[in-house]
């Protein structure tokens, strides 16, 4: 998927779950209010609004009214998963796509 058609909201999320996995926000940090994100991504309120709640979604956030919203204790390890499931599949795809060009090699030499 570009860039330019990532929707607003995913652009957030993907920008938190990456900030989560690079340790930045670390499990019980407070992520910046509503207004902060929304001035930081330059998008409306709700725009935020829609991001967090497919992060409280995931598992990776929770939010306390008036308090503001936190990384959960597992977050890190479910961007950890994720991430450990992405390479075992892009793994997978190499692994396919290497027996695919010695078949295609052996095919052209006999």
């Amino acid at each position: 998927m570009s860039n330019e058609a990532t929707q607003p909201y995913q652009r957030i999320v993907q920008d938190v779950r990456a900030k989560i996995g690079k340790g930045l926000y670390s499990p019980g940090t407070k992520l910046p209010s509503t207004r902060e994100l929304a001035d930081e991504y330059s998008v409306a309120p709700g725009t935020v609004q829609r991001a967090l709640s497919e992060l409280r979604i995931a598992g990776l956030i929770y939010s306390h009214q008036g308090r503001g919203s936190f990384v959960t204790e597992t977050a890190s390890k479910s961007t950890d998963d994720s991430t450990a499931r992405a390479l075992e599949a892009l793994q997978e795809q190499v692994q396919d796509l290497t027996a695919r060009i010695e078949r295609i090699e052996r095919d052209r030499s006999a």
